[in-house]
């Protein structure tokens, strides 16, 4: 994957060939049914493309990671929705928006006013169609849950509902163009939202919770750009043993997530529940291997040299991408 890789090297966006490639590859529905045109892989089999396009690179492997993570919410829509989209869509269906509660849902007839502003839209010039969270709005005032926290709920809009504001402006992944976007009062129909613990769809896959689903599709990425990270370095370097830490962290962050992902396929072919003990354990893990591998990237790069401080230079690229992505708030605390 050479040749893609020198496609993204200090791309801003990327190249329709690149896109391409991704469409092609059926990459944006990795976790999709192919009962709708999805590649359909187990989670074991997902993470491991998502590693390999993480190595190639980091923009490339984050925006298919955060995009076919989107498009997971396959399995929150109803039929009647996910057969509208997926399977009447001439072209590549890409869901992706953000986590964030920016705006406000208003009720009103069978559905709901949305508007707000939403921060960190991954791909945002590619996609089909734009996911975001909004707070639950009815006559002006917000709806509570009996705990007293806001009700929200989840929407998808096609993307000619929504403006996208280009402001991405990070130091690294670049390429991702996760740029901000905006809803001016639009009407949306009840069956357009969803929640994310409550699931339409009976694929293996849509069984795992979805917080794991979301530590454990990022946590590769961080393996994924430490390994390429770990190639690079040792290219420079005259002596590979001072990569030997780093490559030690690797293999440690690579082999627990080799663990906790055959568990969690243990669960959902079993039908057992995540537990918050678990759900907690595996995002402790996850939260405590990227500090680890961030460590051990930050004690190689001073022996790099110049090159390593050189923006057109891959090793910078890499290292930059990777601090980037660890600024996501799953792993930014």
């Amino acid at each position: 994957m050479q040749g893609l890789s020198e496609l993204c090297l200090g791309k801003e966006m990327f190249s329709e060939e690149t896109l391409n490639w991704i469409a092609e590859n059926n990459l944006w529905n990795l976790w999709i049914p192919k009962s709708h045109g999805g590649l359909e892989c187990s989670l074991t089999e997902g993470l491991q493309k998502l590693k390999k396009l993480a190595e190639t690179d980091g923009s490339l492997g984050w925006t298919v990671t955060l995009c076919s993570g989107a498009n997971f919410f396959f399995g929150n829509l109803q039929n009647e929705v996910a057969d509208t989209i997926f399977l009447n869509s001439d072209s590549p269906v890409c869901f992706g928006g953000s986590g964030g509660v920016f705006g406000t849902a208003e009720k009103q007839g069978g559905g709901y006013v949305v508007s707000g502003t939403w921060r960190y839209a991954t791909g945002a010039p590619h996609l089909s169609h734009f996911t975001l969270n909004a707070k639950i709005l009815e006559s002006g005032k917000a709806l509570k849950n009996e705990d007293g926290t806001d009700v929200v709920r989840s929407f998808v809009l096609d993307k000619n509902d929504v403006e996208i504001i280009s402001d991405w402006n990070a130091m690294g992944l670049k390429a991702t163009a996760t740029h901000s976007f905006r809803v001016k009062q639009k009407w949306v129909h009840n069956k357009y939202s969803f929640l994310y613990n409550e699931v339409c769809h009976d694929a293996p896959i849509f069984k795992i919770d979805f917080s794991v689903f979301a530590d454990v599709t990022l946590w590769v990425n961080y393996i994924g750009m430490a390994t390429h990270f770990c190639n690079e370095s040792q290219n420079i370097l005259s002596d590979g043993a001072q990569c030997k830490i780093l490559k030690d962290t690797i293999t440690e962050a690579d082999n627990a997530l080799k663990e906790y992902t055959a568990q969690v396929e243990e669960n959902i072919t079993s039908g057992i529940t995540f537990t918050e003990k678990l759900i907690s354990e595996i995002h402790n893990e996850a939260s405590n291997s990227v500090k680890a591998l961030s460590k051990a990237i930050i004690e190689i790069y001073p022996m790099l040299g110049i090159r390593a401080c050189s923006e057109n230079q891959n090793i910078n690229h890499i290292f930059r991408d990777y601090f980037t992505a660890t600024q996501h708030h799953i792993f930014a605390r």
